[in-house]
């Protein structure tokens, strides 16, 4: 009795051990990318010109997506449940001071397209047929239209202040 107990103990326990699966990790820390943006001065389109006091917020959002920072560049997400994303730049580079911020919109318009990555990572979405739209205080944009985001190595667009 006790060997048959010991028995249907191992073959409890070897097909409990043989019927796990290999864990499946997601090698993407973002699968969906974000929209990279630089700054450029206008005058001199080769130098980096950072965005003193800069506070971005999607349109109809309360918060802020970045409060008060002095960058020359950021990563932006695009809404994927949409065809289009604005966004408000709000900028102060003389004082601080809420009187002296310069407001600027910038319209995205693409075509999210899902895609199935694995178990682990899921769905991330790529974005085609992007074009640009800008107003206030960004003087141009280096590309008004982009063929595809499907990664966030590099930057998409370079804004020139």
């Amino acid at each position: 009795m006790k060997i048959l107990k010991k028995l249907i103990f191992c073959l409890v326990f070897v097909s409990f051990v043989t019927s796990c699966e290999k864990d499946d990790f997601c090698e993407f820390s973002s699968p969906t990318p974000n929209l990279v943006l630089r700054f450029y001065d206008k005058d001199v389109n080769t130098d980096l010109k950072i965005a003193q006091r800069l506070s971005v917020i999607a349109q109809s959002k309360t918060d802020s997506l970045y409060t008060n920072i002095s960058v020359d560049s950021i990563a932006i997400p695009l809404n994927t449940n949409a065809t289009e994303t604005i966004y408000t730049f709000k900028r102060n580079e003389v004082t601080g001071n809420l009187a002296d911020n310069e407001t600027a919109t910038l319209t995205i318009k693409y075509t999210p397209e899902e895609r199935f990555l694995s178990r682990s990572c899921g769905f991330r979405f790529i974005f085609n047929t992007i074009t640009f739209e800008k107003t206030g205080w960004i003087d141009s944009l280096s590309i008004t239209t982009l063929e595809t985001i499907n990664s966030q190595e590099n930057a998409h667009v370079n804004i020139f202040h």
